[in-house]
């Protein structure tokens, strides 16, 4: 633990030398300087400060996502200066080799000076992850965005060829502080001409009151033909606090299972039903939580039991990774997987259709959108809502509506 702590402290004096090196360079006045060393200084104690306040029997609060934003806001841009700052210095050392041991330069002038361009160069990069994260706290982590997709299958039943289902998830309600966005959103699901609703989970970040301020706001989704249906997230277990007693955690994950019927949800515990359109019917599995690096209560066998692999299938799992050590080589066959889960991180670039890239990757073979193996599919929806940093840069919260056709997939 004490070596985690030095580590850790001597990383950010590292950075905060290279960053400051970076504005000595073009700055000269000696009180601008003075000043941003002594702001810099109350930032970081007061992130330290923050942070050691941490009540793990409460959770995600506010503060801990101003301080998160905060952090990130200060620092990210800082490890740019700092990228930059380091490389010339690099570059200034093996100069001054050369110039010690080739060029016999006299010791005074060995070692090149920092250039001022190079410093110029780090702000204009640093300003970059510095503006997209503002936006993202003041104006990404409400940019809903509508991701449509048809998906063609050769063994779809004939009656369900353009069967449309919205799928949202990840709403951690807990974060939310603008009404009027979220209602916004709402608007856009009802918009949306679908034959059925699904809910990936995570309806909160650990308590079920946390809900209660956005019943009224939810229950305007509208109803639909063929139903709405929900499963459990990671978070909706109530695992990342320290509880009085179990009792207390128990009956917080009741009342965090009746929050979906409260917003007319029928939610799915490792369970299955047939959603029957004219003569044809295609089974709805759902199962609760299974992840890799997370919680293991889904049961795929238990959710499936009673279907034949000859059945056309959709499974609600709210971790994909759920579909990469299980589901795709599953004998049952699960035609598609819908997941959430990842949030894409809320950072990274995506131009649709083009470019998508995000730290998620790293953590999640399956990340964000839609992913193919062998015929079987899952789709990995970007998250409604936000946790920890209060925003999102790049990654933007998703509503999606994706449309079941009967042929080849032309991809």
């Amino acid at each position: 633990m004490i070596l985690r702590f030095v580590i850790l402290c001597a990383l950010f004096l590292f950075i905060e030398f290279y960053s400051y090196q970076a504005f000595r360079t073009l700055i000269k006045i000696r009180w601008v300087l003075v000043t941003y060393q002594v702001v810099s200084l109350l930032i970081l104690l007061f992130i330290i400060y923050s942070f050691s306040q941490v009540d793990r029997s409460v959770g995600q609060t506010k503060q801990f996502m101003f301080t998160t934003g905060l952090m990130l806001l200060v620092y990210v841009p800082k490890i740019v200066l700092t990228l930059v700052m380091f490389g010339e210095d690099i570059i200034r050392i093996g100069a001054s080799i050369l110039n010690y041991f080739i060029y016999n330069t006299p010791r005074k002038e060995m070692m090149p000076e920092r250039r001022k361009f190079v410093s110029q160069i780090a702000l204009g990069l640093a300003a970059v992850p510095f503006l997209s994260l503002i936006y993202g706290i003041f104006e990404g982590k409400y940019n809903f965005k509508v991701f449509k997709q048809t998906i063609y299958f050769p063994d779809l039943p004939d009656e369900f060829d353009g069967f449309k289902i919205t799928q949202i998830s990840d709403v951690h309600s807990g974060s939310f502080d603008n009404p009027e966005k979220i209602n916004y959103a709402i608007d856009l699901i009802n918009e949306q001409e679908s034959d059925m609703i699904l809910f990936t989970g995570d309806i909160v970040n650990t308590h079920a009151k946390e809900m209660h301020p956005w019943l009224e706001t939810f229950n305007r989704i509208k109803d639909y033909k063929y139903g709405k249906f929900a499963v459990l997230g990671n978070h909706d277990y109530g695992e990342y606090v320290t509880w009085p007693s179990e009792k207390e955690k128990d009956e917080n994950f009741a009342e965090i299972k009746s929050l979906y019927g409260k917003i007319g949800f029928d939610l799915m515990l490792n369970e299955n039903k047939y959603i029957q359109k004219g003569a044809d019917k295609i089974a709805l599995v759902g199962v609760e939580n299974w992840g890799a690096n997370f919680k293991k209560a889904g049961d795929l066998n238990k959710a499936s039991e009673n279907l034949h692999k000859d059945d056309f299938k959709v499974l609600m799992s709210h971790d994909p990774s759920h579909w990469e050590y299980e589901v795709k080589k599953h004998p049952k066959n699960f035609h598609l997987t819908l997941a959430g889960h990842t949030h894409g991180m809320q950072f990274g670039i995506e131009i649709p259709g083009y470019f998508k890239w995000s730290l998620a990757q790293y953590i999640y073979k399956q990340w964000a959108g839609l992913y193919e193996e062998a015929g079987r599919y899952v789709y990995v929806n970007r998250g409604f809502g936000f946790h920890a940093y209060p925003g999102r840069v790049g990654i933007m919260p998703e509503i999606t509506v994706i449309e079941l056709k009967k042929g080849e997939n032309v991809a």
